[in-house]
């Protein structure tokens, strides 16, 4: 009741306001209006949570439907009729269809402009959901490759213009490729117009950080705060000269957290998200969501605002530009990731467990961790889905649930010590090429970089020269693969990967970047590999049109479409197993993570009954049943069973 009389109070005067505007579009503005009303109550809960306690509470409401009129009218006709589409289709990124690349602009292409020269390769490849690492204005010394963002309406002038990127967005929109950008909401750079304001003394933008004139408050919040980067520095506080005060730093001391407790802070980046909406953006990735709230005695992260801040996000979306959604980034316990996932806030998610999880089977060659949390742990609501990746451009992270791993006999702590040795090339017989990040030397924690191949065994095998030793690498590097394009969500693959990209350690050689291990994968795209593209002798040719054949195959099998992984016991200790149904089609993928032959009794297979055939998809092969089933060193099968 309370909603809808502030939404009765403020709605007539915004229509006073843009009366010549909205008599231009009757029919839209209806559609606009519906849409409003149908997710005011849901904002005006939220925001109510947030900041119902302000004396100016309704002031607050008042600019955000006008920011949001605002932001609507400025929609183009085409991103509308997008809205339009997406209304018939909402669930379009449960299908089986979507498949998702991730690059930076300035390694892969150089230039923003010259990324529509390569739409072609994308479609070759199969890839409909592009992701664009930050390409924002940002300070030319620090920015955390890219996440220190010092205009959210600019682009970095050494990649190009916010026209481009408009440009780029409706090209791969009409070949049917959505884009994907980073939202990054935690903070902004130290370089900001807001934090320039704030150190000349502006008490209203510094009201919009975190700042205290003295260590009391921060060390009472230190006290519970764990450190990020500890390599870099220690602490979450950093002293600005020019304000004379201290101020909240999660991650660098140049990127400065933003206040949320402030509600002029939440209009101003909505402001910001909606600009990047109408430019053509349809899902955006929630940066470092877990740390949006600050709250005294506790580690400030996932708090419960931090919900509800994404929930009012997601319903201001819906009101203005539907078509758009979020995507959650939370490294954080597996519980609390699947907090965040949930269609009004962040429809999709980045599945950290099972990227985890997929190399701690790869280096142990038992699956009896990997299966026990996906058992318990994959599960997601209705309308949402993950987004299966084994490498981006952060480390690896060993994420597991230390109740998992007790659960199965693991020791947490020693186990994390035996991936770090094992995935850094120091454990005996390890395969991997992996490069230490951030080592915390008061906790033995410890996360890993590197490329897909080099991790897979791919450059230690080349360097010995051994055929073997690259088949093997090879068929680690495809049974990933395969298990990321069979497996319930988005696959999304890191370019440079689909062509067995290796480490490049030239990042040592550049100051700016060689006290961050994470640009030994962030490699420049080599594009003279085109050329292997074309020679069938190469592995970068078998890579890459295994990939196609990858991509295309899991397009033709609707119960790859999202319906949950159900994992499935095989009976043996190496072999990972789950199923993927879809109406009448049902699919047993199983993925041998051991380099030796393992037999399976057919015996296993779920629902197989007299008359059932079995056809391995994978491999275009019809089994014999009533004998084992065969699964050779590091080989998957997706085996469907029809009557």
């Amino acid at each position: 009741m309370q909603a809808r009389k502030s939404l009765d109070r403020i709605l007539p005067a915004m229509e006073a306001k843009f009366e010549v505007a909205l008599a231009r579009q009757p029919e839209q503005w209806n559609g606009f209006k519906q849409r409003l009303e149908r997710a005011w109550p849901r904002l005006f809960r939220d925001l109510h949570a947030l900041y119902g306690w302000q004396y100016d509470f309704f002031y607050t409401l008042e600019q955000l439907v006008l920011l949001a009129m605002r932001a609507w009218l400025d929609r183009s006709a085409e991103l509308r009729d997008l809205d339009t589409e997406r209304a018939a289709t909402p669930h379009w990124f449960l299908s089986e269809q979507v498949c998702g690349a991730v690059l930076y602009v300035d390694l892969f292409s150089e230039k923003l402009a010259r990324l529509s020269d390569h739409i072609a390769y994308f479609k070759t490849l199969g890839i409909n959901y592009l992701h664009l690492m930050p390409l924002f204005a940002v300070p030319k010394a620090d920015n955390d490759g890219g996440y220190a963002v010092s205009d959210y309406r600019a682009i970095n002038p050494d990649v190009g213009t916010m026209e481009e990127l408009a440009a780029l967005s409706a090209a791969l929109r009409r070949e049917g490729i959505s884009l994907v950008l980073d939202f990054v909401f935690n903070h902004t750079a130290d370089e900001h117009y807001w934090a320039r304001k704030a150190k000349a003394g502006d008490s209203e933008y510094m009201n919009y950080y975190w700042t205290f004139p003295d260590r009391t408050l921060p060390d009472q919040f230190q006290r519970h705060l764990r450190d990020i980067f500890p390599t870099v520095r220690r602490g979450s506080f950093t002293w600005c000269e020019e304000m004379g005060r201290w101020v909240w730093t999660t991650f660098n001391s140049f990127q400065w957290d933003l206040n949320y407790a402030n509600p002029e802070v939440f209009r101003a980046m909505a402001e910001e998200m909606l600009f990047l909406a109408n430019k053509g953006v349809e899902v955006f990735r929630l940066d470092a969501v877990a740390f949006i709230w600050k709250r005294m005695g506790t580690d400030c992260e996932n708090q419960p605002e931090a919900h509800t801040l994404i929930s009012a996000f997601n319903a201001l979306v819906q009101i203005v530009a539907p078509s758009v959604i979020f995507k959650s980034e939370a490294i954080v316990h597996p519980d609390e990731v699947v907090e965040y996932i949930h269609p009004h806030q962040c429809q999709l998610s980045y599945n950290p467990l099972l990227m985890a999880l997929l190399w701690e089977a790869l280096a142990t060659r038992e699956v009896k961790l990997l299966a026990y949390a996906m058992r318990h742990r994959s599960r997601i609501p209705e309308g949402c889905t993950w987004v299966n990746y084994l490498r981006c451009h952060d480390d690896i992270g060993w994420t597991f649930a230390d109740e998992d791993a007790r659960a199965v006999g693991i020791d947490p702590g020693g186990h994390r010590h035996f991936l770090n040795t094992f995935y850094t090339g120091r454990f005996p017989g390890a395969f991997a090429r992996g490069v230490p990040f951030q080592f915390n030397p008061d906790n033995g924690d410890l996360r890993v970089s590197g490329t897909l191949s080099s991790l897979a065994g791919l450059e230690d095998a080349l360097e010995k020269g051994d055929p073997e030793w690259i088949e093997l690498a090879v068929r680690r590097i495809n049974l990933l693969r395969s298990i990321i394009a069979s497996a319930g969500g988005i696959p999304l693959l890191y370019l440079g990967d689909e062509w067995g990209m290796l480490n490049d350690y030239t990042f040592l050689t550049d100051p700016a970047k060689a006290g961050d291990s994470r640009w030994v994968h962030r490699c420049k795209r080599r594009w003279e590999a085109r050329k292997d593209l074309e020679d069938s002798d190469t592995l970068e040719w078998r890579f890459f049109h295994e990939m196609v054949k990858l991509f295309k195959l899991r397009k033709s099998i609707p119960a790859f479409r999202n319906g949950g992984l159900e994992v499935i016991d095989t009976g043996n200790p190496h072999v990972f197993g789950y199923t993927r149904t879809q109406d009448s089609q049902k699919v047993v993928v199983v993925c041998n993570f051991s380099e030796y032959d393992q037999a399976l009794d057919a015996g296993w297979l779920p629902t197989l009954g007299a008359g059932s055939t079995v056809s391995d998809l994978l491999h275009g092969e019809q089994l014999k049943t009533a004998h084992t089933v065969v699964l050779e060193g590091y080989r998957a099968r997706w085996l469907e069973i029809s009557r």
